[in-house]
Parts: C-alpha cells; structure tokens; sequence
C-alpha cells in the first residue's frame, strides 16, 4: 500500500503563484538576495491532505518501530543486564548508530532527495532520457563498492576501534567480535538509505517508513534465538541480520518503481541523455555534518568508559527512551523534506521558506510535550519498561536521573534537525552546518569533560544538552543566503509560545505522577495530565498550528481508512 498524492486534495497555499521571491532581510540586519525564479510546477501540487496521510503513515510505522526498540532494550536488559557485557555490545553498537545517522536518517538523505528532486523535476519538463534511472545507473554502482570496502575496514580495524573509543572497557575481545559483526551494516544500511531517499523523492513513504520495524524484528529475533549459546553476540548478529531486512523490505517498492517510469519508445524522454555527476562537495559536507552530530556518542561513551561499569548501559538506556518525542516530531520533516527540496527544484523559494518554518512550529509542540512527560514521569517510564530480570532499582533510578537531564536537549536536536534540512534542501554543497555542528561538539567536549569528575553520567548527559542547544541556535542564526531564508524572529517568537506551555505541563504532570503509587497508574495519570495541559496553556498562549494539528488528526485518524492508497 503507497499513499499517493491527489489532485482533488489541494488546498490554499500550495501553488506556485509567485514568478519571482526576494529573500526577507532580518531586520535589516542581512541584505536582501534575490531568488530563482519560480517555474510552472511540472507535478500536481502536494496538498495538505496528502501530507497529513503521509505522516500518519510514517508517524504509525515509526512508532511501532520505536515500540519494538524498546522491546529490544527490554530484551537487552533482561538477558545481559546493565554490566560489563552489555558495554561491550553498545561499544560495537556505536557503528550502526553511526551508520544510521551517516546514510539513511541525515547524511545520504541530504545529498540524495534534492538530487532525486531535481532529476524528476526534469523528467517531468521533458528533459532527454530518464534522469531518474540515470541517476541510479551513475550513482547506485559506487555507492554500494564504497560501503562494502568502508565495512571491511571497519571489521578488519576492530581491535584499535574499540580501543579508541572506550579505552577503559573491561573485556575488549567481547567488544570487538560484536564489532566485527555490526560493521556489516555499513553495506545493508548504506542500500537502504539509498532507497529510502529515491523512495520519499517520488512521494513513497511506506517502506521507508517499515525499515526499522523490520530491523528491530531481526535484532530481537537474533537474541531470541542465539542469545544462550552466543551471548551478547547473539545481539551484534541480530544488527546484521535487521540490516539485510531493512534492505529487502524497500527493493522490491523501488524496483517496480523504477520500472514503471521507463518512458515508452518515441515519448519525451526515450532518448538517452548523460546523467549529471553527484556533487562531491555536497556529498562531503552532509556526510560531515551528519559525522560530527552522531559524534556526540563517542563522547558520550569514551567518558563513560572511565566510570564504574554500567555507566555506558545507564547512558544508553535513557538515550533511546528520551529521544523518542524527538523522533516522533521529526516524521512530519521526513515527508516534508522532499516537499521543500522540490519547490526549490522548481523555483519556488517563497513555499519552501513558508514550509520550514511551519515545520519548525509543528516538530517544537511534539518535542516539548514529549520533553515534559519525560521530565515528569521519568522513574515511571523506566521502571515500565526496564527493572526486570537482571535490570535492577538501582539501575531505575540511575537511568531515570540521566533522562531527565537528556530531556533539557530535546527541543535544541529537533531544531537542529529541521532547520539543517533547509541548508542541503537546495542540492547545493554548504559547510556552515559542520561549522556549527563542530561547534557545538567541542562545547559538549569542554563540558563533559569538566563536569563527569564531579556529576558522572548526570555530567555527560548535560553536557550534550548544551552542546546540541548550542549548534541549534547557530543553525538559527545562520540562516538566510546560505539556506531558505526563514524569519528568524518571528519563528524565535512563535517557539516562545510552547515552550511556555511544556514548562506548565512538566510541573502539573509531576505533581500529579508523584502523588499516584503504581508505575502504570502514575505513568497513565502523567501522560494525560501533560497533554491536557500543554493542549490548555498552548491555545490560551496562542501557540500557531495547535488547533489545525488537532483538527488534522481527527480528520486523518477518521478519514484514513478511506484514503486514496495505490
């Protein structure tokens, strides 16, 4: 099932009206630039029906992906604890996040959907050849011998990469046997994102938005089934296994894709035509940006390695809870990013500017409310999920304390997700991202390094916080020439007005999960206690886009099973 776009759909705000766009001047502070000139949109219009389908679908998919991570960590820290062997396995961990955040979430992503944009965007103005396949063709050979060559060495370097990244650790053989098993990701991942990006160009989003349900199934099956002959290795060969399925679960999608856009003999486009090279530039510096964000880890676990054992697992563990509200703001960016980079693709500055900092607006409510049940009912949550088996009280209240402090960040990683979508949007090479991105990492490096003697975990998880914020007000301040030119203040002034509510909604949901016994009463009670809170202090503030979000879930949520799906 694919949703697809509808032209009935299209409502106000979606055309391309204007022939041409000045860049708005930021109080007179940065001289105007001109703009492309927009051009005829050669698709229909991308309604707001077709996003709000389209975001459902991925919100539900990633969701049940998230639901099945935490089954995953459950199964974890049920079977292998929070100890010396469950730090070796997040060391070796460390190379799928990585290769995560490098070519399937930001980095490949970045370079590829506006590349894909452009090439349907000529397609579809009559352009000789097939673009798209082209496309494939020039690109698709390479990429994939550069990830298996990067996974060799990955696999082959293993013991000097877990000495580099957790000196401390306690059994580097155990580390490094799971690395040698996750460094196979870097291919399996490397093809998925690949799909994934030329996928969500041509508007298909549900089996991009199915790969993690389908890594986590092979992850938990490979624990399941290997985890009392083999260990914590039975985890590092599920990472393998979940890789393979992320892949296969899109192929097929893109396959008859591809087929089905072979233009027929003597129609426009039959004829073959030189496909245009990658940018190297661009390529490079999405892959350092994303490099430098997901470097926070190795932080994060060089120093932790030199606190007692279970400080990594604690670290982990809090991570992967606290950073679900931001994963779940960030899916309506997901479909939105190609949405921008193709208004751009056609000229169209004024839409994509409008389209961003709707976004920014959107993701912020669902972070923040997000942060404020992490913040309120954190030892509930994590009690929930984790204290069993060999997952102690102790372990809780340790987890719990360093995800309230991780929540502070929350807000500043979707910021800084959002708005570096707006720098690469344009296919164009930009390296103020890695600047501020390498900025903020050193303050996370200064500071963590200062404040782990005295607060330990608490220290590393607030040291990330600070340095994320920081990267996100610079990417904010950044933008203009170098990216779609949003307003700076109005958006400052609009972010403002939930913050506002979360910080109401944090207080109320506390006191009333502080007052109920139980963890799943205490939990259910702070939940609802938060989000009717935040729903209140949000529309008497006056917060922009609250009451069309609610109208638009109830109108997706009612009319869904119903939807235009192909």
């Amino acid at each position: 099932m694919t949703v697809t776009p509808s032209a009935a759909d299209a409502g106000p705000g979606t055309g391309n009206g204007a022939e041409t766009a000045v860049a708005p001047a930021e109080n007179g502070a940065r001289a105007a630039a001109p703009l492309p000139a927009a051009r005829p949109p050669s698709d229909p219009p991308v309604s707001r029906g077709f996003l709000a389908k389209a975001a459902f679908v991925t919100a539900a998919l990633s969701i049940a992906g998230a639901l099945l991570g935490l089954v995953r960590d459950q199964a974890l820290a049920r079977l292998f604890g929070a100890g010396s062997e469950t730090d070796a396995f997040l060391v070796a961990w460390t190379v799928p996040e990585f290769a995560a955040t490098l070519l399937i979430e930001d980095g490949l992503a970045f370079a590829l959907i506006p590349a894909f944009s452009l090439a349907l965007a000529r397609r579809a103005q009559g352009a000789s050849g097939d673009p798209v396949r082209a496309l494939v063709a020039s690109t698709l050979p390479r990429l994939a011998l550069a990830f298996a060559a990067v996974g060799a060495l990955l696999a082959g370097t293993a013991p000097y990469l877990v000495e580099v990244l957790a000196p401390g650790l306690d059994d580097p053989r155990l580390a490094v046997d799971c690395t040698r098993l996750t460094a196979t990701c870097v291919l399996s991942f490397g093809l998925a994102g690949y799909c994934s990006a030329a996928l969500r160009a041509h508007r298909r989003f549900l089996a991009p938005a199915a790969i993690y349900v389908a890594y986590n199934v092979g992850i938990i099956a490979g624990m399941c089934v290997l985890g009392g002959r083999f260990g914590v290795r039975s985890a590092a060969a599920g990472v393998a296994l979940g890789g393979c399925l992320m892949v296969l679960t899109q192929l097929p999608v893109l396959w008859r894709q591809l087929r089905s856009d072979r233009p027929a003999p003597g129609e426009p486009g039959a004829d073959s035509e030189p496909p245009r090279p990658m940018d190297v530039a661009l390529m490079a510096s999405v892959l350092l940006f994303a490099l430098a964000r997901q470097s926070q880890v190795l932080i994060e676990r060089f120093l932790g390695s030199s606190l007692p054992s279970g400080a990594i697992s604690h670290l982990n563990y809090a991570q992967k809870v606290a950073q679900i509200p931001m994963t779940l703001s960030m899916m309506l960016c997901t479909v939105t990013f190609p949405v921008v980079a193709r208004a751009l693709a056609d000229g169209d500055v004024e839409r994509a500017r409008d389209r961003v900092e709707r976004d920014l607006t959107l993701a912020a409510c669902v972070v923040l409310l997000g942060a404020a049940t992490v913040i309120a009912c954190a030892p509930q949550i994590v009690q929930l999920l984790f204290q069993r088996g060999a997952f102690t009280a102790g372990d809780t209240a340790a987890t719990a304390s360093v995800m309230r402090v991780y929540a502070l960040g929350l807000l500043g990683q979707t910021l800084v997700g959002v708005l570096v979508r707006s720098y690469f949007s344009a296919g164009r090479p930009s390296w103020y991202p890695v600047a501020a991105m390498t900025s903020g990492i050193v303050v996370t490096s200064l500071l963590g390094s200062w404040a782990v003697g005295p607060w330990g975990v608490l220290g590393i998880a607030f040291a990330n916080a600070v340095g994320i914020t920081a990267t996100a007000a610079l990417l904010l301040a950044g933008t203009g020439p170098r990216s779609v030119p949003i307003r700076t203040r109005r958006v400052l002034a609009e972010l403002s007005r939930p913050l506002g509510a979360a910080v109401g909604a944090t207080v109320a949901a506390a006191f009333a999960a502080h007052h109920i016994g139980p963890a799943v009463p205490a939990l259910a009670v702070g939940c609802v206690t938060a989000a009717a809170v935040f729903v209140l202090l949000g529309r008497a503030l006056g917060v922009q886009g609250l009451a069309p979000a609610l109208r638009s879930v109830r109108r997706v949520t009612r009319r869904f099973p119903h939807a235009r799906v192909r």
